[in-house]
This record gives C-alpha cells, sequence and structure tokens, in this order.
C-alpha cells in the first residue's frame, strides 16, 4: 500500500486517495492574463474547426522568457507575440512558447495562437444524426468543467486566472450560436452567419462556453434583462414548463445573496447528449434536454426545477465569486445545493425544505459509508474532477444549513452577503467564508469548520431515553458510536451544544393528527464524549422527547426510546424529520401496536415527504397487518407516495402483493413514475417466490407488454421494466429481451438502463448466457460515449465473474475520462468482494428469507389471536 499523505485511519472506511493521487497546487503565474479572444469556423459534418485564440497578458515580473499553457490534442500551426513569430515545443498536452523577448513588468503582451481541431476528445462535442438515430439533432457544445478547455483552445486553464472573454464564430445556416455575454454583432457569409458574443465581467476558463443549434428561442425577461431558454424546435412548451420559473428565482437569489444578478442576460440552452445534468457557465448555463418535462412528468418531477436553481445559484457562487483551487469546489457546489433547500422553502414550505435536507445528508451519509470518507476540502487527488462527489454537493449544503443555525438567520444572509459583496469578481478560499463570517456577525465559525469541513465524518448518536418518576426526572443517554469504546479524547468525537426538547401535546378535542399542537420544552447540552447521561428536572413526564430540535446538524440518530414516547413524537413532534427518526424506531421495535401506528400516521401525516418514509418503515415490518396498511397508500393524492408505496411492496414478496401491483400495473397511473416502479416491482416479486413456470411467463409477458406500449417521457417506464426483467436471473428468455434493447438505435435512456441491468441478470445465468454477456459488455466498453462507458463499469461491478474485472482493467486503461477511470477501478474491488463470499452468504440468505416468510404467518396469526383475547 502506498502511504497516503495524511493520516489514513480511516476506521473501517475506504480512503478517498487512490493510488496515483498527489498534491495538486495551482501553478507560478507569469502574469496577469486580461483577455481571451477565440476566432472559430465550425466544419460541422467533419466534426473539426480552425481559427485563432488570442491572449492578453500583462506580466508580473521581470525577465521571464518562456511561457507555458494547457493544450491537449491541437494542432498548433503558428504562435506570434506582438505580430511576431515566436519558436515554440509543443508536446500534445502544453505549449511551451519560447519568448524572444524576455518579459517587463507593465508591458503588455499579446499572444496570437493559429490552431485547428479535428474530432476532440473531449472540450468541444459534435452532436449529428447518424444510421442509428437519424432523428438526433445537429448541436455543438462545450463543456469546461473541470480542466477541459485546454481540450479545445489553449489557455491557462484552472481557475485562479479571471479575464474578460469574447468569442466570434462561424455557422452555417439556420444554426445560431449562443455564449457567454452579449451578442454585439452578427453578420451573413453566404450560407453561414458570423455570431459575436462579448463577456466583459472577468471569469476563469472553464466557464467559457459556446453552443450552437437549430434552437427555438423562447424570451422572458427580469429587470429589463433577457432571460432566455433555448430548445429544440418542437419543444417550447416543455422549456416554459421546466424552466418559467428562472425570472422569479432570479429575483429571489438577487435578495438573498443581496447582490443583483450580475451579468447583461441569463441563458438556458438544452443540448443533447450532455454529459452532466447542467453547467453553469457564466451567463449561459447548459442543461441536458432531458431536464425538460412534458405534462405528465411534471407532476412528480422537482428535480428539473433544482436543476434550474442550483446552476443560477452558481452565477453568484462560482461565476461572480470563483474559487481559487478545485479543492475548494465545496464553497460554491454546497452553496448552490443549499439554494434548492431555500428555493423548496421559498416555493412550497419549511417542511418540505427540512425533507429536502434530509435526502440530502442521506446522500452523502451513503456515500461516506459504501464509497469513502473524506475532509470537504482536500488538493490530494489523481484528477480534480474526483472531487464532484457528494461531499461537495449535498455535505456542502448540510454544512451551510448549520452555519444558517449556527447564526441565525438574519446574521447568516448578513454573512453570505458580506462574502459576495467582498469576493464578487475575484477568487475564494475556505478561509474567506470564514472571515467574511466572522466580519458580519463577530462569530468565529472554526469549530465547526475543523469538525465538518477539514475533517472526513459526521456524528452518529445513539439516544436512550428514561423517566424517573419518584424524583421527576427524564434521564437522557448519549452516545457517539462513530468512535471505538474507550476512546474519550478519540479524535472521531464531535464536540457539540445539542438542543433536547420534551414534547407536551395540547389536549383538543379535534386532535386527531395535529404536530402544531405540541409545546417543547427544550434545553441546551454540550456533547463531547462518547458516552454522556443528562438529567433533566420536569414537572411532568413529557410524551416524547426531540433530539436535535430542529434536527439541523448533520447527523445519523438511532432512538432508542419506549414505545409510547415514539407513538407520541411520530404523531405530535412538529419537525417532519423528527417523525421520520420515531418511524424508523417503531419499525426496528415491529409488532402489531407500532404497525398500528406506522398505517395510521401513512394515512393521517400532513407532509408527503414523511408518508414517503413511513410506507419504507412500515415494509420493515414482517407482519400480514403491515401490507393491509400500505396498501391503503396506494390511494394517496401524492405521487411520490403512491410510488414509495409501490417501492415498498417489493420488500413483502407475496401472491397478494403481486395481484396488487399488477392491478396497478394494468390500469396505469398518472405517473410515469409509479408505473416505472411497479414495472421494477413486479419483476421484483415475482422472480423471489414465483417456482411455478407459467408465473413466470406471465410476468414477463407483461413486462413485455410495457415495453412494446409505453414508450414515453425519457423512457422512465420502459427503462423500469428492463429492471424488472433483469429480476429474473435465472430467465435466459429476460435475458434475451434486454440484449435486442443494448442495441444501437434504442433511445439512449433505455439502452443506457439496459446495459446496467445486464450486470444485475448476470449473477444467476448460465456459463453459456453468462459469456454472451460479458462478450456484449467487451464490445459496449469500446465505446466512447461518458454514460455509455459509466453505464457498462455499473453492469461489471455487479458481477462474479474474474472475466468482469478483466474488462474493467482495460476500461480505466483506455478511458479518457478520470471519472469513468475511478468508477472503474471502485467496481473492480466490488466484483473482487462479489466473488468472495458472496455465493455462500446468497444461499444463507434465500434460505432465511423462506424461514422469515414462514414466520411472518404465524407471528401475524398469533397477534391477531392476542388482540381477539384482548
Amino acid at each position: 500500500m502506498s502511504k497516503s499523505y495524511f493520516d489514513t485511519d480511516n476506521n473501517g472506511h475506504k480512503p478517498f486517495e487512490l493510488p496515483g493521487a498527489r498534491p495538486h497546487y495551482n501553478p507560478d503565474r507569469p502574469g496577469q492574463v486580461e483577455h481571451i479572444f477565440l476566432d472559430l469556423s465550425l466544419d460541422i459534418p467533419k466534426q473539426s474547426y480552425q481559427g485563432s485564440c488570442s491572449i492578453r497578458l500583462l506580466p508580473i515580473r521581470n525577465g521571464i522568457d518562456r511561457l507555458t499553457l494547457d493544450a491537449v490534442n491541437l494542432n498548433i500551426e503558428s504562435v506570434q507575440v506582438d505580430e511576431v513569430s515566436q519558436n515554440f515545443d509543443y508536446d500534445g498536452e502544453q505549449l511551451s512558447i519560447q519568448l524572444s523577448e524576455a518579459t517587463q513588468i507593465g508591458k503588455r503582451l499579446l499572444i496570437a495562437i493559429a490552431y485547428s481541431v479535428a474530432k476532440p476528445q473531449r472540450g468541444i462535442y459534435f452532436i449529428q444524426p447518424d444510421k442509428h438515430y437519424p432523428n438526433k439533432p445537429t448541436q455543438v457544445w462545450t463543456q469546461g468543467e473541470d480542466e477541459d478547455s485546454r481540450f479545445w483552445f489553449p489557455c491557462f486553464d484552472y481557475p485562479g486566472q479571471l479575464s474578460t472573454s469574447e468569442i466570434r464564430v462561424r455557422v452555417p445556416n439556420p444554426l445560431v450560436a449562443i455564449s457567454n455575454g452579449e451578442l454585439i454583432d452578427t453578420t451573413e457569409d453566404g450560407d453561414y452567419k458570423i455570431y459575436h458574443w462579448s463577456q466583459q465581467q472577468v471569469h476563469p476558463t472553464y466557464l467559457m462556453t459556446l453552443a450552437v443549434g437549430d434552437f427555438a428561442e423562447i424570451r422572458d425577461e427580469w429587470n429589463g434583462k433577457a432571460v432566455t431558454y433555448y430548445v429544440e424546435k418542437g419543444r417550447e412548451e416543455d422549456a416554459k414548463r421546466s424552466m418559467g420559473k428562472t425570472p422569479r428565482m432570479i429575483e429571489f437569489l438577487s435578495q438573498k445573496y443581496g447582490y443583483p444578478y450580475a451579468f447583461p442576460k441569463y441563458a438556458q440552452v438544452c443540448v443533447d447528449d450532455f454529459i452532466f445534468g447542467g453547467m453553469e457557465n457564466t451567463s449561459t448555463t447548459l442543461l441536458t434536454d432531458r431536464c425538460l418535462l412534458d405534462e405528465r412528468a411534471a407532476l412528480d418531477n422537482r428535480n428539473t426545477e433544482s436543476l434550474v436553481v442550483h446552476e443560477l445559484a452558481h452565477q453568484w457562487f462560482g461565476d461572480l465569486v470563483v474559487i481559487k483551487h478545485w479543492s475548494h469546489a465545496w464553497i460554491k457546489e454546497g452553496m448552490a445545493s443549499y439554494s434548492e433547500v431555500m428555493w423548496t422553502e421559498q416555493e412550497y414550505s419549511l417542511q418540505e425544505a427540512a425533507y429536502y435536507r434530509l435526502l440530502e445528508a442521506r446522500r452523502y451519509i451513503s456515500e461516506d459509508s459504501s464509497r469513502y470518507r473524506r475532509p470537504m476540502v482536500t488538493h490530494v487527488y489523481r484528477e480534480a474532477i474526483e472531487l464532484y462527489d457528494r461531499h461537495i454537493y449535498e455535505k456542502g449544503s448540510c454544512v451551510y444549513h448549520m452555519i444558517r443555525a449556527q447564526l441565525g438567520d438574519e446574521l447568516f444572509w448578513q454573512a453570505i452577503q458580506t462574502f459576495i459583496e467582498d469576493n464578487a469578481h475575484k477568487t475564494v478560499e475556505t478561509v474567506d467564508l470564514l472571515r467574511a463570517i466572522e466580519k458580519a456577525t463577530g462569530r468565529n465559525l472554526l469549530f465547526l469548520f475543523d469538525q465538518y469541513v477539514y475533517r472526513g465524518g459526521h456524528p452518529d448518536f445513539r439516544v436512550a431515553y428514561s423517566w424517573d418518576g419518584d424524583a421527576n426526572l427524564a434521564k437522557i443517554t448519549v452516545t457517539q458510536t462513530q468512535a471505538a469504546e474507550g476512546k474519550n479524547g478519540s479524535k472521531d468525537l464531535f464536540d457539540l451544544k445539542i438542543p433536547i426538547g420534551f414534547g407536551y401535546v395540547q389536549q383538543d378535542s379535534s386532535a386527531k393528527l395535529n404536530p402544531s399542537l405540541s409545546a417543547l420544552t427544550t434545553f441546551t447540552v454540550r456533547v463531547n464524549e462518547r458516552e454522556q447521561s443528562f438529567y433533566f428536572p420536569l414537572e411532568n413526564k413529557p410524551e416524547f422527547i426531540s433530539f436535535d430540535v430542529g434536527n439541523n446538524y448533520l447527523k445519523t440518530v438511532t432512538l432508542e426510546y419506549p414505545l409510547p414516547e415514539l407513538k407520541a413524537q411520530l404523531e405530535f413532534d412538529s419537525n417532519p424529520i423528527s417523525r421520520i427518526y420515531a418511524a424508523e424506531a417503531l419499525a426496528k421495535k415491529g409488532g402489531l401496536e407500532a404497525t398500528k401506528a406506522l398505517s395510521a400516521a401513512l394515512k393521517n401525516d400532513p407532509l408527503w415527504g414523511v408518508r414517503v418514509e413511513l410506507a419504507k418503515q412500515l415494509a420493515q415490518i414482517n407482519l400480514d397487518q403491515a401490507f393491509d396498511g400500505l396498501v391503503l397508500g396506494l390511494k394517496d393524492k401524492n405521487a411520490y407516495v403512491r410510488r414509495s408505496v409501490v417501492e415498498a411492496l417489493a420488500q413483502i414478496k407475496t401472491a397478494e402483493s403481486y395481484k396488487v401491483v399488477r392491478g396497478l400495473l394494468q390500469k396505469g397511473d398518472p405517473s410515469y413514475y409509479v408505473e416505472a416502479t411497479a414495472s421494477r416491482v413486479i419483476g421484483a416479486i415475482a422472480s423471489a417466490n414465483l417456482e411455478e413456470k407459467p408465473k413466470e411467463d406471465k410476468a414477463l409477458k407483461l413486462l413485455k407488454s410495457v415495453l412494446e406500449e409505453k414508450a414515453g417521457w425519457n423512457e422512465v417506464v420502459r427503462s423500469g421494466a428492463i429492471v424488472g426483467l433483469a429480476e429474473f436471473k435465472t430467465s435466459e428468455a429476460a435475458l434475451n429481451l434486454l440484449l435486442e434493447y443494448t442495441k444501437l438505435g434504442i433511445p439512449q435512456p433505455l439502452r443506457l438502463a439496459t446495459i446496467r441491468a445486464l450486470g444485475k441478470i448476470s449473477v444467476g445465468q448460465s456459463p453459456v448466457n453468462l459469456e454472451r454477456i460479458l462478450e456484449k459488455l467487451t464490445e459496449l466498453a469500446k465505446e466512447t460515449f461518458f454514460l455509455t462507458q459509466v453505464a457498462v463499469a455499473a453492469a461489471l461491478g455487479q458481477m462474479e465473474t474474474p472475466k468482469a474485472v478483466r474488462i474493467l482493467r482495460s476500461l480505466a486503461e483506455q478511458t479518457a475520462d478520470g471519472r469513468v477511470r475511478r468508477y472503474a477501478e471502485e467496481e473492480i474491488s466490488k466484483v473482487q468482494k462479489n466473488i468472495g463470499s458472496e455465493k455462500t452468504l446468497r444461499q444463507l440468505r434465500e434460505d432465511f428469507d423462506q424461514l422469515k416468510q414462514q414466520n411472518q404467518e404465524l407471528r401475524s396469526r398469533l397477534e391477531n389471536l392476542e388482540a381477539k383475547s384482548k
């Protein structure tokens, strides 16, 4: 093992640094880049272009005689400085210019590089129809983050250099070209048109962009500034439905951040085959066209709204205030993700925002527990793109929320506004945020940053409660289970001041379920040891206990309270996250009383997010009564809840649950996602306990009919059916069907879902069929499209054969993408684990499941008898 640069005592967590990781720093600056001007002419059919890149540089020191620029796989034709030809060396990655005259402070240089590019591998992407996809649009778009601008123009490619920029581009009619800043000129040139865009505010190279296509343009505005949406023609209604709230969002963020939107326009361009959800290029965000919603998708898809507000928030955090180095990316990504929470609060409710935040925290926690644990700020990596993970997005969002909880709303926004005001059009590091907080509020939050930002992890609390009726004392014992026993001064411990509330329910004859009818008596305690007990003198025994009132800290919590307290909390705690924790604890207790409480709450809880979680928890209880409670949830008006109920039914693999889901699938549901989930679940249930062939055939036939009839928005429903088919791990018929859907010409989202599904179905197939799957994946691994490579890696990672490792190795060696390389290497270790102990484990698990099933029927009968005898 190579020794890492940090203490790797990662307490059972995989380290973030892979072999070959090293510290990265910004290069020394020869001077200030003041302006970049690209003048390009595109040849779209040949996927090529030629032109020039001019860079105006103001030297910082005397006597520099060599300049080094980033430039990957470009054909460099000539280099001039102030119109004089210069000697240069070019190794395919860096362009080294030998200056004929050394630099002098204050004497500007104009560097002009003539170059051309053919079939670029990244940075700029040419999209056009081909024989497999004749309806694909013709588009050209760029993607610079993290360090891909160097693939399409020569530059000093790191975020610490800010300059103004200009792009002039010649494109064939009727295509339009959109770029940063404002359009200052268009000229006709025969069958071509030249677009000239100018960005007058400084920004880094990774935010320079170009998007070309035959777009429909929809115009909106905010305070007299143009707000435009560009989409494929025919999708204008989808564009308004998906992006129509943008002007209101600009107004909202301008107010919150205390700084009016800073750029001359805001354009959003939806492009085909985009490799991210969106990219916040200065004043010109690119979005995947898969975010465009039709009417039905809009019922239960807020992802698009979140994506739109996320990229917009970057126009302040990221574009106006720029990170100096990738290691501080959490500052911008965390705030963009937290802006999704803020918008949810603004547009929907405080309760929904709390639930949104819980989902963000869980996404980070899942990465922390299953992938790796890392400090949020680190400059040790192989490629900067590896940093773009859930630690900087979701955990970053949770950290901003903790800052807000520490400071209170008024001071928090004061601090954020000071940060923006002081650093507009400049670069920042994490310490600048701490400084702004201290300057605006006088508060020093280094203790919080030390615990959550500069080191990995979070506290895992176990909270136990008991009541001493003689002394009227509540006893709360808090254990930080993330630290090993006996290690009291351990660096894994957190030191936090946590409010604990004791809840009393106001009696009211109409009090069905009304969390607003409870009052809390709150005490704040300092939790800083592995295990501590606190005693609280109270006048009356509390009905429930609320640990970390408001749930502002990023943490995990296991509640060990008696049943009555958990039931009261589920019914009366006004905080939705607390109600969810209570539901989890009730489900762990199991039994008829807990089942009844969860079923009642599934019917009555006012927040759909809590009802979604209740469905999940009910499915954990092995009693037939849990099924009865769940099925009622299928009538819920909220599509998210219905989706969660169907998902939960996958845990209850009985003839009844099969019948219910089949009925839903045949009848249909207003929501695509509910139908997709039903298609997936029917496979999971049917394959689990239908020994008889006729049942399997019927389920396969049903899924086949979904594939034939349910083509629709983004292939959501058919992709669900594909995952459902993959559940039939021993079925050759299911495999044959899947292989059909991996062919070129199958709509992209459906094809990608199918590629991933090959991994899932592989584990039960015959040796001959396993070879067919491996052959198919070997062939697919040669495709260069980023999303195809990710899908192939995901499929291989689920397999249980050493041959999968071989394909993953060659994918890791051959891919041009740092993320694919990392995924492939992580999947290799998964396969190695699968090959090890999995087989014996799986057999045990299947035997155990059967026993559990028989046991459940007995227990349900017993509980019923007991209930009757009472």
